[in-house]
């Protein structure tokens, strides 16, 4: 497990320089690295804690169940912070908000998980005054098996959030975008469009853009992504090395 503390060094270093080669306008924030602990260990998870690391992203409910509700995650890591980055099914809505030290739903595509969120979550949080974090996934690269809600859509399902999800914070953005681009041929293209999201958003809504995160780049991308912009990066097998295979 001393690789991983070692590793999380590393992307740590990895971030703090990317961050300095940002242009000014985005140098009034530092970056949040998200471990992706999907299909890995208790054990990994508690030696990244060890070393550090507070905020761990799972894409599987039942997995972010069980870890969260772990006996030895409960006692040792106190202050872990999770995201929810998958899918959200709607017939799983109540077990999510069920998890302790939940802080963030990333994946929110459109009105009607919003709405089920919102009218959900008084149920289970611990104070009347307590929203429950949320970001609009967007499906830049409009493929279609990813999920997300259309570019055209972003301005509308954040304005409903804002304006009719009075339970929910609305945070920002979050996309995944297709997989294997090369930054020799410029600028991600699924990140310049998210950040156009957010100027539109801003725009129309007159949102103050500091206040509007963007939750972009992985294991592959993560630092491309942090001098673009970014705000929150979503780090996996750069951290724990290859994911163990999914029992079917």
């Amino acid at each position: 497990m001393a690789d991983i503390a070692a590793n999380l060094k590393s992307v740590c270093d990895k971030i703090l320089y990317a961050a300095t080669k940002r242009t000014s306008e985005h140098q009034y924030y530092e970056p949040r690295l998200v471990a992706v602990s999907k299909l890995q260990s208790t054990e990994s998870i508690l030696s990244a804690y060890k070393a550090g690391q507070r905020h761990f992203g799972e894409n599987y409910v039942n997995e972010l169940v069980e870890k969260a509700l772990n006996p030895q995650i409960l006692e040792k890591c106190k202050e872990i912070q999770w995201h929810f980055i998958g899918n959200l099914q709607r017939n799983k809505v109540n077990k999510i908000l069920s998890v302790p030290n939940l802080y963030i739903i990333e994946s929110v595509g459109n009105e009607k998980l919003a709405d089920l969120l919102n009218n959900s979550w008084p149920k289970f949080r611990k104070s009347d005054n307590c929203k429950l974090n949320v970001m609009v996934q967007v499906n830049t690269s409009q493929e279609e098996e990813k999920n997300g809600c259309d570019i055209v859509e972003v301005s509308t399902l954040v304005k409903h959030i804002i304006n009719n999800c009075h339970n929910l914070k609305f945070m920002g953005l979050m996309t995944i975008g297709m997989f294997g681009y090369d930054i020799t041929n410029g600028p991600n293209p699924y990140f310049t469009c998210l950040i156009k999201c957010r100027e539109k958003i801003s725009n129309e809504l007159a949102i103050d853009i500091k206040n509007i995160e963007l939750s972009m780049g992985m294991s592959n991308d993560y630092e491309h992504a942090i001098e673009l912009g970014s705000t929150n990066v979503r780090v996996g097998t750069a951290i724990f090395g290859n994911r163990p295979q999914k029992n079917t």
